[in-house]
């Protein structure tokens, strides 16, 4: 059977604007002759994060489609709205209680934009038996992929797809509260993994320009993952042993607003330890220290903030917790 046959392209409508516009992406769909199980991955949900869509579109001309067993389901472009506009949240005029997509799964169809959104992309997600969300971090962070702490098959499918990092987010009644107050609860892979799906959420490099070390890393990282779900055939192409932390417990933020200097010996993937300088918080004007910058924890940094310009509270530096195992 040709591949032609076993790829299937649909125009879905997500949505509609005021002025009757349909909001609409499309969803592939690859069907092998043995059966076998249903993986959905999406790329875009926050629109500046393009490295994912270029990984399911090489993806898509490397997939021997005629060797599948099961069904891979992908979305390139979860997010049509933020991806016109190059952004992480959709304006305000077209959501303003649901900015962030990744803060509404399951959705709900007669909900917001975002909402409506997300339910019609759940019709998908919530019939696989594995979700991969691809997201895109600043350059200034480590790629990793994130999985949900104490769910092993998750733990698996993050081994499986294979960076050099890997982080435990703590849930539900394990998170801080501070994670719930940021509307986490609402991301796809805490969605999914509530409904008994296991997830991950790989976070490659780089945003708003396709990087080919991005790329080269979440097609072999998805092809892994095929091949670790026996939907493809041939063995994981496995890296070094890598290292787990948790995720979200390390933040050093910011106490006043200002300009960030990061300490200049600071760098991505550097074991750091209380109390070592991190950088300083300065007032633009009057060059006035505002902050000296500490780390609170001993862990790894994983990403820095370059962009300069800080209000009280934004993120400086994260410092991922190693997992004692």
């Amino acid at each position: 059977m040709t591949r032609s046959a076993r790829h299937r392209r649909e125009r879905v409508t997500l949505a509609r604007l005021p002025s009757g516009v349909e909001v609409t992406t499309t969803v592939h769909s690859y069907e092998g002759p043995e059966d076998g199980p249903t993986v959905y991955v999406q790329a875009a949900q926050h629109g500046r994060e393009i490295n994912g869509t270029e990984v399911l579109r090489r993806l898509h001309d490397e997939l021997p489609t005629t060797d599948l067993a099961g069904e891979l389901v992908a979305v390139p472009v979860a997010n049509p709205l933020t991806f016109d506009r190059i952004s992480y949240t959709t304006p305000e005029a077209l959501d303003s209680v649901n900015p962030n997509m990744n803060r509404v799964w399951p959705g709900e169809a007669d909900g917001s934009l975002h909402q409506r959104m997300a339910a019609a992309l759940w019709t998908y997600a919530g019939e696989a038996d594995v979700i991969v969300d691809l997201h895109t971090g600043s350059p200034s962070m480590l790629t990793h992929t994130v999985f949900t702490q104490g769910d092993d098959r998750s733990r698996g499918l993050a081994e499986a797809f294979g960076t050099d990092l890997l982080l435990a987010e703590p849930s539900g009644e394990d998170a801080p509260e501070t994670w719930h107050r940021r509307g986490f609860d609402g991301k796809l892979r805490v969605a999914a993994s509530v409904e008994g799906i296991p997830a991950i959420t790989p976070e490659l490099a780089h945003n708003k320009q396709i990087v080919e070390d991005a790329v080269t890393t979440g097609v072999r990282g998805m092809l892994n993952v095929l091949r670790h779900l026996g939907v493809l055939d041939g063995q994981v192409i496995a890296g070094e042993s890598p290292q787990v932390a948790r995720n979200h417990l390390g933040r050093v933020d910011a106490e006043e607003s200002g300009l960030f200097r990061p300490n200049p010996s600071l760098e991505l993937g550097q074991r750091v330890e209380t109390g070592d300088h991190l950088g300083h918080v300065y007032h633009p004007s009057t060059y006035e220290v505002l902050q000296r910058v500490e780390c609170t924890r001993d862990g790894i940094c994983y990403a820095i903030t370059r962009e300069a310009t800080v209000k009280g509270g934004d993120r400086l530096v994260s410092v991922a917790i190693p997992v004692a195992e």
